[in-house]
């Protein structure tokens, strides 16, 4: 694809969970060499990788030419306003493809989410070419769809990434709040009426891994879900992961409905008076531990393989990790 001389790629959201995650794991790969910004002042990188603090809407005066550009920044946090939102995931999307109309189109590779399918519902199989919208379960669905949009439109060569719910070193949105919950005895068991949830998680490096394979893949479709290949029941999983750390299991029992109901109460409460922060729960959240939502990744497999970093093992060794961190 590049002539056999070495790839120069730049990383968005650099000092970001994905994006710091993908700098660390390809920092000493030959042949490719890595440039990142961010918002932070330091990253925590290694000095092989190049990083420069800088906000999206001056990525003009950056000095480096990429082939490749994976825009990993945004916001990703579950609460947030509609303006929020859009400042931080469609606005930022916009700079980074005026960035490559002005630097000779490199390969533009976007990470987005699955949470741009979600609705309030079970959804299994999950495809590619499945409508998405207009209704979203979150601000920051519909946001992404919004960046996606945006993507699409690039004259140059582009793909979407829209990864399931990601997990390792340096989450604060997955793992983090919900074992927060269980050792404060605040976790519940939502009643769902008919099917058992069930939803796909990977780790990091698992993501990192297929993202530097859609860097140096010869042709890139539009849009890959992406996945461990590995769909969990929910329940069991939480139940297991608690088990694992020592933490004390849910003991109360809510039906899904009614969690979110009083979900969307809160949410009320929080956007009219308003309050500081973020709701205790959320409906996105109750909709993602509530309903089953899973990915057919088989465009993913067909043309990058399977994932390298396997699930149970990458699970295990991560508790293991934030145990030990957090005895």
């Amino acid at each position: 694809m590049y002539g056999g001389n070495a790839v120069n790629v730049l990383v968005t959201g650099a000092s970001g969970f994905i994006g710091g995650a993908f700098l660390r794991r390809f920092s000493s790969l030959e042949g490719v060499s890595l440039c990142g910004v961010g918002r932070r002042p330091d990253a925590d990188l290694p000095a092989s990788v190049r990083y420069c603090a800088l906000a999206l809407d001056r990525l003009e005066q950056l000095d480096f030419m990429p082939d490749v550009v994976v825009h990993a920044a945004g916001r990703a946090s579950p609460w947030g306003s509609t303006r929020d939102y859009y400042r931080d995931n469609a606005e930022t999307t916009r700079q980074v493809v005026n960035f490559c109309n002005n630097r000779g189109f490199p390969r533009l590779i976007f990470i987005s989410s699955a949470a741009v399918y979600y609705r309030f519902e079970h959804q299994l199989n999950l495809r590619e070419s499945d409508p998405v919208g207009p209704a979203f379960t979150s601000e920051y669905g519909r946001s992404k769809r919004q960046a996606e949009q945006l993507v699409e439109a690039y004259r140059g060569e582009k793909t979407i990434f829209r990864p399931c719910a990601v997990f390792g070193d340096g989450d604060r949105l997955l793992f983090p709040p919900l074992l927060a919950a269980a050792r404060k005895g605040q976790l519940v068991r939502l009643l769902a009426e008919d099917i058992k949830a069930q939803a796909d998680i990977m780790h990091v490096d698992a993501l990192c891994d297929y993202i530097m394979r859609a860097v140096t893949h010869p042709r890139l479709r539009l849009c890959y879900n992406i996945s461990a290949n590995c769909s969990v029941e929910t329940e069991s999983l939480l139940r297991e992961v608690l088990q694992q750390l020592g933490l004390p299991q849910p003991v109360r029992t809510v039906r899904l409905r009614s969690a979110l109901r009083f979900a969307g109460a809160l949410e009320l409460l929080w956007r009219w008076l308003p309050l500081a922060g973020e709701p205790p729960i959320t409906r996105f959240g109750v909709a993602v531990f509530g309903y089953a939502a899973t990915l057919n990744v088989t465009a993913m497999l067909d043309d990058f393989g399977p994932p390298l970093v396997d699930f149970t093992p990458s699970l295990r060794a991560f508790l293991q990790e934030y145990q030990e961190r957090n005895p």
